[in-house]
């Protein structure tokens, strides 16, 4: 086991407000909840280096005995503890190293942040830097996360002398039995604040707008999510930051129909050109592009221009422009057209189809033989 100085980083002769600050710089550090869960072990040493050596009487024993003489058992402890009234203990002290998690925490990490942002077709396609405005807290100018008036600091609560809890000792069937409560006088926080900052009222944040220029990658569609990382609100004390997530909501094009990565249109043309072809300029994303029709294009036809549709979100590269064909037969003819239409079909000999004659059923065939 380390010694418990090297553990806070300090020297055998730190005053207390020098060991409160070196706790309060690495709890920050090793916290799970902001170091991750193999930090545990490393918190958990440094909470029991901080309780023994916050504490006078516990600093003196650690002092002369090491570690050893804070044990049940050793020089100062209590007669009547261990066995059945340690686990007594651990019960109604809040569970097990209860006492050993130290004062609680005036930081906290910030809340995370939806925010909604709008984007065109053209944004997804090639990606877009959008300026994303959100009301949020942001770290007070005054106090700096302190939450203290500037030029003044916390002071260890006196009744609990720093450690965020109380203790009561009663006597019960089963020996006496220790409970710890979160101190009334500081909240359970080991110190008071005297002098909050006038600016943020002591929370150690203040509300604002913040704007941010945000980019937005191609391929991105409706119901897309962008995890930003620390840029939400700053957490109570000058707390980590949470994370912005932006949800984006696309418009609707009003040309073109947006299918995956892939963009669709419709134009109609003439019978005549769909038999003899063509070429005209259509208008995309990129600007206009030559789209050719190929002589005997049938209905439904579709002609797909490849990387002219939408960038890929995982990869590089775009989707295809997919132009469906519809193939306009007049609904009447002049004489001249129909003329013409006719001399075509005798060119190509074709001729008009005639309507089948029904086919007589089995009553007409029996009416037919006894009528004659």
């Amino acid at each position: 086991m380390r010694d418990y100085y090297e553990v806070l980083g300090v020297a055998r002769d730190a005053s207390q407000d020098e060991i409160k600050k070196a706790y309060r710089k690495l709890a920050r550090k090793l916290h799970p909840d902001y170091a991750g869960a193999d930090s545990e072990e490393a918190f958990k040493e440094l909470s029991v280096a901080y309780e023994t050596l916050s504490d006078p009487d516990k600093r003196q024993m650690y002092d002369i005995g090491g570690p050893d003489a804070l044990r049940g058992g050793g020089a100062g402890a209590g007669a009547g503890f261990g066995g059945f009234s340690d686990i007594f203990e651990a019960m109604f002290s809040g569970g097990f190293g209860a006492s050993s998690a130290g004062p609680a925490s005036r930081v906290r990490r910030g809340k995370d942040r939806q925010v909604v942002v709008d984007i065109t077709l053209e944004d997804a396609a090639f990606g877009a830097a959008k300026e994303v405005a959100f009301d949020t807290h942001v770290l007070c100018d005054s106090c700096h996360g302190s939450m203290c008036q500037p030029g003044t600091s916390p002071t260890q609560c006196s009744t609990c002398h720093g450690s965020g809890f109380v203790t009561q000792i009663q006597n019960s069937l089963f020996g006496r039995m220790q409970t710890q409560t979160p101190c009334p006088s500081c909240q359970g926080y080991g110190d008071t604040i005297a002098t909050p900052c006038v600016e943020c009222s002591g929370a150690g944040r203040v509300r604002t707008r913040r704007t941010l220029n945000i980019n937005i990658p191609a391929g991105a569609s409706e119901g897309t999510q962008i995890r930003v990382s620390g840029e939400a609100e700053v957490g109570q004390g000058g707390g980590p930051n949470g994370d912005l997530y932006l949800s984006i909501r696309e418009k609707k094009h009003p040309v073109f129909d947006r299918r995956g990565d892939d963009l669709h249109t419709w134009i109609t043309i003439p019978m005549t050109t769909a038999a003899l072809g063509t070429e005209f300029e259509l208008e995309t994303l990129d600007g206009k592009k030559t789209v050719t029709i190929n002589p005997g294009t049938q209905p439904n036809d579709d002609i797909v221009l490849e990387g002219l549709g939408v960038g890929h979100l995982q990869r590089s590269g775009r989707g295809s422009m997919h132009v469906h064909v519809d193939v306009q037969i007049p609904k009447k003819l002049d004489d001249k057209s129909r003329e013409l239409l006719e001399e075509l079909a005798k060119v190509r000999g074709e001729v008009r189809v005639e309507p089948h004659r029904q086919q007589s059923s089995f009553f007409d065939k029996l009416r037919d033989t006894f009528m004659g």
